[in-house]
């Protein structure tokens, strides 16, 4: 009975020292993951602020375009009624 009790410790004692090692290289792994991902998440985050920046400039140009675009359709259709007489 005790050969058999020492041998069956044997096993599971290896059994749980090849499940923590694998344990231990698994977690090195999901640590790496985690910095990868946490580099592509600060990358992901400059990339919308820049768009942000982007389209608020866009935004800002654009009101004085449109009334540059206005003025100019008015000074084209007088210009236009001006040939015509």
């Amino acid at each position: 009975m005790e050969d058999t009790a020492f041998w069956l410790l044997i096993i599971v004692s290896g059994t749980l020292a090849v499940f923590l090692i694998l344990a231990s290289i698994a977690l090195i792994f999901f640590i790496k993951l985690l910095g990868t991902l946490r580099r592509i998440a600060d990358k992901a985050e400059n990339v919308a602020e820049s768009v942000e920046a982007a389209a608020e400039t866009f935004e800002r140009t654009a009101k004085p375009i449109a009334v540059l675009k206005l003025v100019s359709n008015i000074v084209d259709g007088a210009a236009k009624l001006r040939w015509k007489k």
